[in-house]
């Protein structure tokens, strides 16, 4: 009997570490489109306000506070879709997030679209009586009524950095219904819109029915983009990169994102040696290599990457990954 109890206290101790020690995928969370809904925004809001990059904001605070995957800064992200001219047309295809994801090095990045964002007024009885346009099934009418009900709705896709493959889909739902209000909680003017000043950023936007339903259409979603973690395949892109500094342990290599380089990857560290040539040609047949150490990246930038190297020393021109074939 204290055998068994020693064995599941033994069990209780090593699996925690074990989890603690699997690596946390790389994720990025790009804008969401919403030109489904693009028309609505504009007459709720009274100018064309950014719901994708709200939610989009507010879905990476949700994956952060879990924890199940290390997730990229805002401020790197901006950065790069300001070098690279991302137009919000291509935030719901793949293939243009996938070359962002390459040259934000992550395993996987996560997009979407925003399927509706306001009233559902099939719910609410209200038919072509009830007053207002429908754009995407969403009425736009009717926003001063005694009862008011706000649907959110948005479909998301992680998708494989290296193959474009959809590696999970996960759709978020989110509702909020409140008597003697409007979607925006009092603040709609006249026809509903709200002018300029009212944003997704506003203090009293989550406070709002709208606000209500973002945020349980988000908070659906968490689940089960974590869910798919477990069988996401690291993505370990092959480098040839040589050491251009050696601080102490820190070295610099000319080899950054664009190369496939992640923050977190191991990669091992060479010394080039004597080539061996074909004497009929003069080509390289192999060359001797012998190991310096392991090299683990702490941060990357498009044309380079920082690490720190178990083993070593090492010196400037030394391999890392693979020797590059000149």
């Amino acid at each position: 009997m204290k055998r068994a109890i020693s064995l599941l206290a033994l069990a209780a101790a090593v699996v925690p570490a074990l989890v603690a020690q699997t690596p946390k995928r790389r994720v990025a969370v790009l804008d969401f489109d919403y030109a489904t809904v693009h028309e609505y925004v504009l007459d709720l809001f009274g100018h064309d306000e950014d719901i994708g990059k709200g939610i989009a904001d507010m879905l990476v605070t949700d994956l952060v506070r879990n924890g199940t995957y290390s997730v990229i800064e805002r401020k790197q992200l901006d950065r790069v879709l300001q070098e690279q001219n991302f137009q919000q047309s291509g935030r719901a295809d793949p293939t243009s997030a996938v070359q962002l994801a390459r040259l934000l090095g992550v395993d996987a990045i996560i997009i979407g679209s925003i399927t509706q964002f306001g009233r559902d007024d099939k719910k609410l009885g209200l038919g072509a009586a009830g007053g207002g346009v429908h754009v995407g099934g969403i009425g736009l009418g009717g926003l001063g009524r005694k009862t008011a009900k706000a649907v959110v709705n948005i479909d998301a896709r992680i998708v494989s950095t290296t193959t474009a493959e959809i590696l999970g889909v996960a759709t978020g739902h989110g509702e909020s219904k409140r008597s003697g209000t409007t979607l925006i909680g009092g603040v709609a003017t006249g026809g509903g819109a709200v002018g300029g000043g009212f944003t997704m950023g506003s203090s009293n936007f989550g406070g709002t029915i709208i606000g209500e339903a973002t945020r349980a259409a988000v908070d659906s979603m968490v689940g089960q983009l974590v869910a798919v973690a477990a069988s996401m395949p690291e993505t370990k892109v092959a480098i040839k990169a040589l050491v251009a500094d050696v601080a102490g342990g820190e070295i610099i290599i000319n080899v950054g994102t664009s190369g496939g380089v992640k923050v977190g990857a191991e990669y091992d560290v060479m010394r080039p040696g004597r080539e061996v040539r074909d004497p009929a040609t003069g080509r390289v047949l192999r060359r001797i290599t012998t190991r310096v150490g392991t090299l683990k990246i702490t941060s990357a930038d498009e044309q380079s990457a920082t690490g720190t190297l178990t083993g070593g020393p090492a010196q400037v021109g030394d391999c890392v990954g693979a020797c590059p074939n000149n």
